[in-house]
């Protein structure tokens, strides 16, 4: 959009960055506030515990080829996780202490007692049919459900273009070829040659015109706003007929896929949803019957929390 002020209001809503809460991207404001956990992934074999690092580390290359095919991976929800480390799932809890990180550990990979591996949420996106349950909740509870804007974070997968030497992305293909080996090994020493060269234009997912037009400007945030019906959202296909659809992906042989939008909200301003990149979860902001309708479907993993929440990585008291 070239007149993105319809953003204005929600800006106006935010807090200091760094002030602790979740006021740094979610509006102030709204009677009630709901935090979506972001599903992780677990790893299990079916007959034994999944092998520590170490154990791994001793294992044979035909051994690991062996175990490869043997790995089932599935969602788990953040109760499922908390139940395997014994620890407390509670509206502010916090991935790394729900799965008893030490102070030198990685946090988003971490075996259970049970021998089970878990790796975090992924932070800053939710699955398409994930967004769709979300937003028929959302269409429900709004005056405006054919009318609102979509704001998209611009630093994520390739989304916009911009005149550089090395392209926003690469689409890599693996290959035992030597010749093929050395074309890669080429390409990953241009980027020393290239201070040379004039720039050229790297083609994003988006148009030339989008890249280079004007940003929604939010504190350390810059995002490309969007126009049109959040009720298409509803649609578990959603990212089909979006803008922003990843055709050059489907090009190289991907599904059809498109970035879930950072922020949306409705022309009425009934509510907010906000995906920020650094969160493992979504919130939405809005009143309580929504709120409500939210934490109560089976199909998400949803709590109500307060307004001026602190989701930041050392808030869970609950589990320290």
């Amino acid at each position: 959009m070239s007149d993105t002020s319809a953003g204005d209001w929600l800006r106006e809503r935010l807090d200091d960055p760094w002030n602790g809460t979740m006021h740094a991207v979610v509006p102030h404001g709204f009677p009630a506030y709901a935090r979506i956990m972001h599903p992780a992934i677990v790893r299990s074999l079916p007959d034994r515990p999944v092998p520590t690092f170490e154990e791994y580390e001793r294992m044979s290359e035909a051994e690991h080829l062996r175990l490869r095919d043997q790995y089932v991976d599935e969602p788990a929800t953040w109760a499922e996780t908390a139940s395997a480390f014994g620890t407390t799932l509670h509206p502010l809890a916090q991935w790394q202490r729900i799965v008893r990180t030490p102070p030198d550990g990685d946090w988003n990979l971490r075996l259970s007692p049970d021998g089970r591996e878990f790796t975090g949420p992924i932070e800053g996106e939710i699955a398409p049919e994930t967004l769709a349950i979300i937003a028929a909740h959302l269409a429900a509870h709004t005056t405006t459900p054919d009318a609102g804007f979509a704001a998209l974070w611009e630093g994520r997968g390739g989304l916009v273009g911009f005149l550089g030497h090395g392209p926003s992305r690469d689409f890599l293909t693996f290959s035992d070829d030597p010749n093929h080996q050395a074309m890669l090994d080429r390409s990953i020493r241009n980027p020393l040659n290239n201070a040379f060269r004039k720039p050229t234009w790297q083609e994003g997912i988006l148009s030339r015109e989008i890249s280079e037009g004007p940003r929604f400007r939010l504190p350390g945030r810059d995002h490309v706003l969007f126009r049109g019906a959040v009720s298409d959202f509803a649609r578990p296909d959603w990212v089909l007929d979006v803008p922003w659809r990843d055709r050059a992906g489907e090009e190289h042989g991907f599904p059809p896929s498109a970035q879930n939008p950072s922020i949306l909200w409705p022309d009425d301003h009934a509510w907010t949803l906000v995906s920020e990149v650094d969160y493992d979860s979504t919130i939405v902001a809005g009143s309580a019957e929504l709120v409500a309708a939210i934490c109560a479907d089976e199909r998400l993993e949803a709590f109500p929390i307060p307004e001026n929440a602190d989701l930041t990585w050392d808030a869970d008291e609950v589990n320290r």
